[in-house]
């Protein structure tokens, strides 16, 4: 079973309850099989749940909420492959033994038509399951019973490794590029550079073209930084991306503002 939290899980609670939790949805299961929040799509990091323990699920998918963590759980495990790739995630936390199945089919499936990043959790400390899950396509490898504090960190660390990997990535959107591994954004043969708030803010927007993204949605993607993100700080980051965006000359209309909504490209 997962370990208790430490003290330090209690504030980050607190802090997320009173900044964050109000402005989104309820934690539910879908007829999909999947959790899943009940309100539009949570943009920031998305984990997805492969594990047959209810308990632990459950426990797992609030511990990495109250981290900014979209979570999303399945429960339907003879398509575990298939549910996990659906469900688009950034990152699959597989557990070995399942029911009808195991983990090291569902990795193959998976592995077979994605890269995504994958964490195997197992209570074996059998040497042959960590070597094969590894041969198959897993990223990384925890040991049940695990710390919470150690299992974020270790997805924490493979998204960042996994983020090396798309560091070209490059968005383009009525002829404003993104470049998210320079960190500069382009328009008409003209750059400038972004700073960190500015580049994340501008790439949950373009990655979402044509749908307004939240305020609060926003804030829950700035505050997996170091630094809490709240309304005015969003507020003076948005006008200082604006301004940027203006100096390059792309037209005010590129960036929308839905008042009492949210932001949209």
């Amino acid at each position: 079973m997962i370990e208790p939290a430490a003290a330090g899980w209690d504030r980050l609670a607190e802090a997320f309850d009173t900044n964050v939790a109000p402005a989104l949805g309820a934690f539910t299961l879908a007829p999909s099989g999947v959790f899943a929040r009940a309100e539009r799509g949570f943009v920031s990091t998305r984990i997805y749940i492969i594990e047959d323990d209810t308990a632990l699920r459950t426990e797992l998918a609030h511990l990495l909420e109250l981290s900014g963590f979209e979570a999303l759980g399945c429960t339907q495990f003879a398509n575990a492959a298939s549910l996990a790739l659906a469900a688009n995630p950034d990152c699959v936390v597989l557990d070995l033994k399942l029911p009808g199945t195991d983990g090291h089919t569902v990795c193959r499936d998976i592995r077979a038509q994605s890269n995504v990043p994958i964490i195997m959790l197992t209570s074996s400390n059998s040497e042959f399951d960590e070597v094969m899950g590894m041969n198959l396509g897993a990223d990384d490898y925890v040991c049940k019973p695990y710390s919470p504090a150690v299992l974020i960190a270790h997805i924490q660390s493979l998204l960042r490794r996994s983020s090396q990997g798309a560091a070209g990535l490059k968005i383009e959107r009525k002829g404003v590029t993104l470049d998210v591994g320079a960190g500069e954004v382009l328009y008409n043969g003209k750059s400038a550079e972004l700073t960190r708030n500015e580049l994340k803010i501008l790439h949950i927007l373009m990655r979402n073209p044509g749908l307004v993204i939240t305020r609060a949605e926003i804030m829950c993607d700035l505050w997996e930084s170091d630094a809490f993100i709240d309304d005015n700080t969003l507020t003076v980051n948005v006008n200082r991306l604006r301004k940027t965006l203006a100096g390059l000359g792309v037209p005010d209309d590129f960036l929308v503002t839905r008042r009492g909504q949210g932001y949209m490209v």
